[in-house]
């Protein structure tokens, strides 16, 4: 990067100064989806089966022409208005999703194509924590004045993943997960701050828990349809694992920063289910009218889902107020991040 480019004070803050966020048109109840499930399949699954154990009413689904890269494009574009800036004030781009349209190039190509401009472009995947951690990588780069100004966007097709028949309900416990998706995309704009700004970052990995949930196979533009294109996971472990660690990163924050509940304006956390949710309340003690929630009409969108409520919590926020952003994501780790409205 050269020298003209980098900001015109020392970068002490790096804050979010655009949201933007992109949904698909089409709704699927999960009434609806149970029913095309229940007509494909070789099993009998109970009456609202679907609805009763994910607390989800409905999701939006990509249409056939949409793919992980066409969310966040017009998440980006939506972004740059809200910060008032263009794809040439850019210099950092990166699509930091679980979804992605092929295998090679980086996706992150792809919306820059579309986009227009010439920033370093990257892909950052780590599951529902690919957003947060693509955040997260944007404001080390502009500390370390390797960019100036960086787009973050994921796009994220995961309803492709969902078994579309069930041959056992030993297959359908493993694939069960998989029906709580939702597609969506959403974008930040990250760039130095004079006030507020992100404040603090924290991680948490058990990397051997990687089997007990994940996609092992294609990609949202080519989906190879064998087994392993599906969600296969187990529920439960996942959720346990969670818990396990979970608390110990949110009580590791509160003595770092010395913010409790009471001191955010609004608490953002990945949403897999209702019970999930619900869960998460009962372990956490976060009060829940801090929560803005979004999966019993959007479902599980996996690294959209911070990015989809911080946009709508964005407009409500005035300088000062702050977030606490909880990202759960398989492999498995918990991420956290506290921002400051500018």
């Amino acid at each position: 990067m050269n020298v003209s480019s980098r900001p015109e004070w020392p970068v002490a803050r790096v804050g979010i100064t655009g949201v933007g966020v992109s949904l698909p048109d089409r709704t699927l109840t999960t009434a609806d989806l149970q029913d095309r499930v229940a007509a494909a399949s070789d099993v009998v699954l109970p009456p609202g089966l679907f609805a009763t154990m994910t607390g989800i009413g409905q999701r939006r689904v990509a249409a056939a022409d949409e793919y992980a890269s066409t969310f966040a494009v017009r998440a980006a574009r939506r972004a740059l208005d809200a910060a008032g800036r263009s794809c040439d004030d850019v210099d950092l781009l990166l699509f930091a999703s679980a979804s992605r349209d092929m295998v090679e190039p980086a996706t992150a190509h792809i919306v820059q194509a579309e986009l227009g401009g010439s920033a370093h472009a990257v892909d950052v995947s780590n599951a529902c924590n690919s957003f947060i951690n693509g955040i997260d990588l944007a404001r080390s780069m502009i500390v370390a004045g390797r960019a100036r100004r960086a787009l973050v966007v994921t796009g994220e097709t995961p309803t492709r993943v969902m078994r579309p028949r069930l041959d056992s309900m030993a297959q359908a416990r493993s694939s069960f997960a998989g029906y709580t998706f939702g597609d969506g995309g959403a974008a930040v704009l990250v760039e130095p701050v004079r006030r507020g700004g992100i404040v603090d970052v924290d991680t948490e990995t058990r990397s051997g828990h990687w089997s007990v949930g994940g996609i092992f196979g294609g990609g949202s533009r080519h989906p190879r349809g064998d087994e392993h294109t599906y969600f296969h996971g187990d529920g439960h472990a996942l959720r346990s694992v969670f818990e396990r660690i979970g608390t110990d990163i949110l009580d590791r924050v509160r003595r770092r920063t010395g913010w409790d509940w009471v001191d955010y304006e609004r608490v953002l956390v990945h949403q897999v289910s209702v019970p999930y949710l619900e869960r998460f309340i009962e372990v956490t003690g976060v009060p829940k009218e801090k929560l803005e929630v979004t999966v019993d009409e959007l479902g599980n969108l996996a690294s959209a889902t911070l990015g989809v409520q911080l946009a709508r919590v964005d407009a409500g926020l005035r300088s000062g107020d702050r977030v606490l952003a909880i990202g759960l994501g398989g492999g498995v780790s918990v991420m956290t991040m506290v921002w400051e409205k500018p």
